[in-house]
């Protein structure tokens, strides 16, 4: 697997572990959770149902404009941007398990 991937793959897995202690807050965790259902979607809408990691790498290195535009249009906290790339790397995290070439 190439290293650009790997590296990838440690950032989603930090964040997922990040977004997962998040959660506890339950002020926050249905926002939280709502915003990962947005981006998931997104990934869905992008990549469908059968993808490698390293298209999944393609499409994280350019995410942030439609991620950032997904959740503004959907997002129901109005302080979403300071939890994006949280957001964001954790459902390239879940979205990675899906992939064909997907090992842990």
């Amino acid at each position: 697997m190439a290293v650009d991937v790997e590296s990838a793959r440690l950032e989603w897995e930090d964040a997922h572990g990040r977004f997962e202690r998040e959660l506890r807050d339950p002020a926050r965790a249905e926002a939280l959770a709502h915003e990962l259902e947005i981006v998931l979607r997104e990934l869905r809408r992008r990549l469908g149902a059968t993808y490698s990691l390293e298209e999944l790498d393609r499409a994280y290195r350019e995410a942030d404009s439609w991620v950032r535009d997904a959740l503004m249009e959907h997002a129901t906290r109005r302080d979403w941007p300071r939890t994006q790339s949280l957001v964001e790397g954790a459902a390239f995290h879940v979205y990675s398990r899906g992939a064909v070439d997907y090992r842990p």
